[in-house]
C-alpha cells in the first residue's frame, strides 16, 4: 500500500497531503553526510550549501575519504567557514567512524533505534542530527522527529496540541504519530511542506 493512502486515514493529515508524493532516496558515503549535517546546524540551507561546496574543494572536489578528513589540518577546514566546535565535531565524526568501522552497508543493516544509539555517542551529535541522517540519507520510512520545531509548530497548528508545556505536547505529538507508522518520515516531510507553503 502507498504511503498516501494510509495517511488519509488521518482526517487532519489528509488535509495537507500534496498531489505528488515524496519519494525517499539512499545516499551513499553516510559518514560524510553526518559531517555535512554537522556543518550545516544553524545555519540557512543556502550558506549550509557554500560551505558544504568548499569542503569538497578542499578535496578537488570529490567526497573525502574519513582518514583523509580527519588528516586535514584545523585551520584548513576553519579556512572554509567552520566554527572551531564545528572543526571538533567534524574530526569527532571522522575518528568515531574509523574507530567503529562504520560504513554504509553496516549502518543499512541496523535498526533506526540501533543507529541512534550508536551515533550520538559522537560529541557534537545529537538525536535530531541521526533522525535526519536516517531521513534524507538512509532513506528510512519510519522516523518521527518529535524534537524538530518546524514539525512542533506544524502539528500544533494542525491537530491544535497546546504548546504550553513541552513534555505534554510531545507525549500528544507521539501519540498522533504512532497512527502513520510505518510512514512517519511521510508524515514528516508533508508536515514540513505544509508548514513552509
Amino acid at each position: 500500500m502507498d504511503y498516501i493512502a494510509h495517511l488519509k486515514k488521518d482526517k487532519k493529515m489528509a488535509t495537507i497531503l500534496t498531489k505528488e508524493p515524496f519519494v525517499l532516496t539512499r545516499k551513499k558515503n553516510i559518514p560524510i553526510r553526518l559531517m555535512a549535517s554537522i556543518m550545516s546546524q544553524q545555519l540557512s540551507t543556502k550558506v549550509a550549501a557554500v560551505i558544504y561546496q568548499r569542503f569538497l574543494a578542499l578535496y578537488n572536489g570529490k567526497e573525502p575519504k574519513v582518514a583523509t578528513v580527519l588528516e586535514t589540518p584545523n585551520e584548513t577546514l576553519r579556512s572554509i567557514g567552520l566554527s572551531n566546535a564545528k572543526v571538533g565535531y567534524v574530526k569527532n565524526v571522522a575518528q568515531f567512524c574509523m574507530e567503529n568501522s562504520i560504513t554504509d552497508k553496516k549502518l543499512s543493516s541496523m535498526s533506526n533505534e540501533a543507529i541512534v544509539a550508536l551515533l550520538v555517542q559522537i560529541k557534537g551529535v545529537g538525536k535530531w542530527t541521526v533522525e535526519m541522517l536516517l531521513m534524507f540519507s538512509l532513506g528510512r520510512e519510519d522516523v518521527f522527529a518529535v524534537d524538530d520545531l518546524g514539525i512542533q509548530q506544524a502539528m500544533c497548528k494542525l491537530y491544535k496540541i497546546d504548546n504550553a508545556h513541552k513534555k505534554t505536547m510531545q507525549h500528544a505529538m507521539l501519540k498522533q504519530a504512532e497512527k502513520w507508522t510505518p510512514y512517519r518520515t511521510y508524515a514528516c516531510l508533508h508536515l514540513w511542506n505544509w508548514k513552509d507553503s
